[in-house]
């Protein structure tokens, strides 16, 4: 049997409590929320209040609680509280590095889970203040993109706790496939899309190494079968050859040329799994780009690259991959007809 998922996916509570003593758990994990909350950002009664679901009432007890505490909590003039971290400064290219990386998870998470945005502000409490504090401003929780917040929850406790996680997917064609059993390896974030994807042992329907975009898994459940990550399993060399998340034992090289004004852009380099470009005399540019085939045996997740360059690209090989790319550009052409596309 697997265990309902939380009306408040943020807490746990464990079973058999009495009324007081789920009081009590429930001060002790709301001080605990908010003590995290400021340490890594200084916010307002009223910001607390709607990131953690809270009567303002209650975070304002709360707040006084933590000061009665000793637990180093300081009003500010404009209004919010924050309780100061000392920490060894960061050089230059580190507080660069940081800082992308914080906008990066930020831009592509999978729902704005409080406690996802909570981690990114920790990540980000290292940083010079001044940098912090522009940080802090640009990362927000936005309560139209909570939907799956469950979702993202129960991935990241069934990783940790190596739990069987059971769930509906909606394939990329609207069908539903139910009841999938996952042992999670591991969490993966796409090249190509930047979205997050899960990876792991799929023991229900086809009892192999699946690869699941986090936003399409519904009805998410952790059951209490556990599992052991096996030895043999290396996300690197399962993510060999490919673009995103998609490498596989089929890999294919698909051979690419570029025409001249597009070149620089081909120079500039980047590209996953390329290989050394030759330059013709003319200025165009000729490139292999090895990636990961689905089960039809086309590099999905290449082609949507490949059309971006509209007509400054020529697939020259293998032909299923050149055949797939010009039957794109034709249903593209007949859709719009060519009297709109000369317009």
């Amino acid at each position: 049997m697997g265990d309902p998922l939380p009306q408040d996916p943020e807490r746990h509570e464990p079973p058999s409590m009495n009324a007081q003593e789920r009081s009590t758990w429930r001060k002790a994990q709301r001080l605990r929320l908010i003590e995290d909350h400021l340490r890594t950002q200084s916010m307002t009664s009223r910001e607390l209040a709607d990131l953690l679901r809270e009567p303002i009432r209650t975070v304002q007890r709360a707040l006084g609680d933590l000061e009665q505490m000793e637990r180093g909590l300081e009003k500010q003039r404009d209004g919010k509280y924050h309780i100061p971290v000392r920490r060894e400064p960061l050089d230059p290219v580190e507080v660069l590095t940081v800082h992308a990386a914080v906008r990066l998870l930020y831009h592509h998470a999978p729902a704005h889970h409080s406690r996802y945005i909570s981690a990114l502000h920790k990540i980000a409490r290292d940083l010079p203040e001044a940098t912090r504090r522009v940080l802090d401003e640009s990362v927000v929780v936005n309560t139209a993109r909570r939907s799956d917040d469950g979702t993202l929850e129960r991935v990241a406790l069934a990783w940790e706790r190596h739990q069987v996680l059971r769930f509906d997917y909606k394939r990329p064609n609207g069908d539903l496939e139910r009841g999938n059993e996952l042992c999670v390896y591991f969490v993966e974030v796409s090249r190509a899309n930047l979205a997050p994807y899960v990876i792991g042992l799929e023991r229900r329907h086809r009892g192999q190494v699946r690869t699941f975009k986090l936003g399409r898994m519904l009805n998410p459940v952790t059951l209490s079968d556990t599992y052991t990550i096996p030895e043999e399993f290396n996300p690197r060399d399962y993510l060999t050859d490919a673009w995103g998340v998609i490498g596989g034992e089929n890999p294919i090289t698909v051979r690419l040329r570029f025409t001249p004004d597009a070149a620089y852009r081909v120079l500039e380099g980047g590209y996953p799994n390329a290989s050394e470009p030759l330059i013709y005399a003319d200025g165009s540019v000729e490139l292999d780009i090895r990636a990961g085939t689905d089960n039809t045996g086309l590099p999905r997740e290449l082609i949507p690259w490949i059309l971006s360059w509209g007509p400054r690209v020529d697939v020259l090989g293998p032909e299923v991959v050149r055949r797939h790319w010009l039957g794109e550009l034709r249903a593209a052409l007949r859709q719009h007809g060519p009297e709109e596309v000369r317009s």
